[in-house]
């Protein structure tokens, strides 16, 4: 299949199989999207320091998955895999939730939140090159001078908030990295789903598949956490289990995976680069760390970078 004829296919969705396609532009959407997993950052350590990463991730997912099934059952009336398609949400779920999730869970528990954020926003490129390859991405000179823009941006922001890699976060950042090909491989899956499947059922169905191995992964620490009797599970971790689960999975795996069928992987993702940005913003009233002249200009060109490569 030919790019155009790609690109053609992912216009091509069910419009009332999406809670979304009423009233969600896809940059209104993306910002809503990026603001959340920008302040996920900070709920994801503060929750770490009272649920260890494998049963808080068993845990959100468990729920997410719970409300995902609800909603697309309140909506399209059942919860059916499509006729030959579930080896392909098979190993979507896999790789987007399952192993993403392991790697990105425990490398921001081994690394820094600043370090973390920096591999994680180099996910459009790794989504731009394989995709490019493959032949499900187009990538013209808007894109490369987007990519170009907002990859300096990150540096500037991430760098001047201490970024700084080291034989210390080694471990953690790998983790990172990987999740970043996990996901790059999740986008460009999500990218040749067929246009009659929703978004909804889609993101439901990849939900389905990959979290039973989190909950695997997290069992033993549930069963250390159920005889200890969750004492120490306070406020922010529950907080932390709803936020990351409604908000940054349900609420979010939505918006961005219409978003990654309607415009594209590349188009999408870059909007991801704007994270630090918003970490750095809420750094500012929680931690007390004021933003400088060079995050904005690193912010500016982010920005910059993200209107290049939305342009037609």
């Amino acid at each position: 299949m030919s790019t155009a004829e790609t690109e053609l296919q992912a216009e091509k969705l069910p419009q009332q199989n999406s809670l979304f396609d009423k009233f969600a532009s896809p940059d209104l959407s993306m910002a809503f999207v990026v603001t959340i997993w920008g302040g996920n950052f900070a709920v994801l350590k503060t929750s770490y320091s009272q649920i260890a990463p494998f049963p808080f991730a068993a845990l959100r997912f468990t729920l997410a998955t719970a409300l995902m099934i609800l909603m697309l059952w309140w909506r399209e009336g059942d919860v059916k895999f499509p006729a030959g398609s579930f080896w392909k949400f098979l190993w979507l779920g896999l790789i987007g939730n399952t192993v993403y999730q392991v790697m990105f869970a425990n490398g921001l528990a081994y690394t820094t939140s600043a370090n973390s954020s920096l591999i994680a926003s180099t996910s459009p490129v790794a989504v731009a090159l394989a995709g490019g390859l493959i032949g499900l991405e187009r990538i013209s000179r808007f894109t490369v001078m987007g990519l170009a823009l907002a990859l300096g941006g990150i540096l500037i922001v991430v760098g001047s908030r201490g970024a700084a890699l080291s034989s210390q976060t080694l471990i953690g950042d790998l983790m990172i990295l990987a999740s970043v090909f996990c996901w790059a491989a999740y986008v460009l899956g999500m990218r040749t789903v067929k246009g009659h499947i929703s978004s909804l059922r889609a993101t439901t169905l990849t939900m389905i598949t990959g979290a039973p191995g989190l909950v695997l992964f997290g069992l033993p620490g549930l069963i250390e956490m159920q005889q200890t009797g969750w004492q120490s599970v306070g406020a922010a971790g529950i907080f932390g289990i709803v936020y990351s689960a409604a908000l940054a999975l349900v609420a979010c795996y939505l918006l961005y995976n219409r978003n990654v069928r309607l415009i594209g992987g590349v188009k999408t993702t870059i909007y991801g680069c704007v994270i630090p940005v918003i970490a750095a913003l809420i750094a500012w009233p929680v931690l007390g760390e004021r933003p400088t002249w060079l995050q904005a200009a690193g912010a500016v060109l982010i920005i910059a970078g993200v209107l290049v490569t939305r342009r037609k």
